[in-house]
């Protein structure tokens, strides 16, 4: 059994219709809730919310205050690696994509950590292209063992491993692995993802059951804004979520919201997704879950994510760099996407207290785990 059978009980047309079919009475029904269900979280998510967003937000502000206090953690991407043998038409990654690939060596990894740890931070997030001969779990392993003396806190974010694989990595010391689905649309997935091993759907979704099973700390889940409709996407990533924390309860999770942003190859969102609809999704998740850690990258513009700072992110990344290389090498690589808000994180960390909150560089320390 794994979330791919529980997420065949549904269909994506049904869902959809339910969710365009919830009412006002519906959403008053589900704010008027200490604890609400993925039928509330409908109601929360569909157009007939979005007369409600101020409550919404006002409750999101407090349930995420009474949860995780006023703290904003702060992470940083590392590339690793812009190879990538899939060929996922929304991304600068693609392997279709003609530029000259870039793996960084142990050197040039120690090099990046250098600069990384003048801005302060202590959790760090390792990116890579997903190219399982040249980046795969030995790889990974081994720019892990080259800076974990230097970061709390590791994170990866890559191509889908086997269960032996991610205990590998975990009894190394990492922390948290996100993976996001992009589309839980089964339909049209390979249409966005034609080849390369990213293309198998049910792998793919598979992937946080075998990081349950292997015991790591922290998933992390999150579908693409842009390709399909935000809303019965959203769902069915809370589905995913519900599932998760019932099977694998021993480990935490949070959520992303990467919304599509320019890059190499040019390709449009086929389902628009505006501020006030993510305004509207990040309130309903807190709603839905007031455990789950909520996250907002660099692809945000800066005056949505101050004003987002209190109403239900808990993490922030800052002066993000998405091409390998890119904070110690002059020399450039292709990056996987243009980032929105480019505040160095002093600058959003001074931010951050302006408003009252504590920025947190250090909550976790490795030998915790091992």
């Amino acid at each position: 059994m794994s979330f791919y059978n529980e997420i065949q009980k549904y269909d994506w047309e049904e869902v959809k219709n339910q969710i365009y079919s919830k009412t006002e009475a519906d959403v008053k029904l589900a704010l008027e809730k200490d604890k609400i269900d993925l039928n509330d979280f409908q109601a929360l998510i569909s157009p007939a919310a979005t007369t409600y967003l101020e409550s919404m937000a006002q409750k999101s502000m407090q349930l995420t205050q009474k949860r995780f206090g006023k703290c904003i953690q702060m992470y940083i991407p590392l590339y690793l690696s812009n190879s990538c043998t899939n060929t996922c038409v929304y991304c600068g990654f693609n392997h279709k994509n003609k530029f000259a690939r870039k793996i960084l060596s142990k050197e040039e990894l120690l090099k990046e950590a250098i600069e990384i740890k003048k801005l302060g931070f202590e959790h760090i997030l390792l990116v890579s292209g997903e190219d399982q001969k040249n980046c795969g779990c030995d790889y990974i392993s081994e720019m892990m063992d080259t800076i974990k003396d230097d970061f709390s806190l590791i994170s990866l974010e890559a191509q889908p491993l086997k269960v032996e694989e991610y205990e590998k990595l975990t009894h190394k010391g990492l922390n948290t692995v996100y993976i996001y689905q992009e589309t839980y649309n089964e339909s049209n997935y390979k249409k966005y993802h034609p080849a390369g091993k990213k293309s198998n759907y049910q792998y793919r979704l598979e992937t946080p059951d075998r990081l349950g099973q292997a015991g790591v700390h922290k998933v992390g889940l999150g579908c693409l804004l842009g390709l399909e409709d935000w809303r019965v996407d959203s769902f069915f990533t809370a589905l995913h979520l519900q599932y998760l924390e019932k099977t694998y309860w021993k480990s935490k999770y949070s959520i992303s919201f990467p919304r599509l942003r320019p890059h190499t190859g040019g390709f449009q969102p086929n389902y628009e997704t505006s501020q006030k609809d993510l305004v509207q999704l990040i309130t309903a998740y807190r709603l839905f879950n007031q455990h789950v850690e909520i996250s907002l990258s660099t692809r945000e513009s800066e005056k949505f994510r101050d004003n987002m700072l209190k109403l239900g992110a808990t993490s922030f990344s800052a002066g993000s760099k998405t091409n390998p290389g890119g904070y110690s090498n002059t020399e450039e690589s292709l990056e996987q996407f243009s980032i929105n808000d480019d505040r160095s994180p002093a600058e959003i960390a001074d931010m951050i207290h302006s408003k009252g909150y504590e920025v947190i560089w250090k909550d976790w320390d490795n030998f915790m785990q091992l």
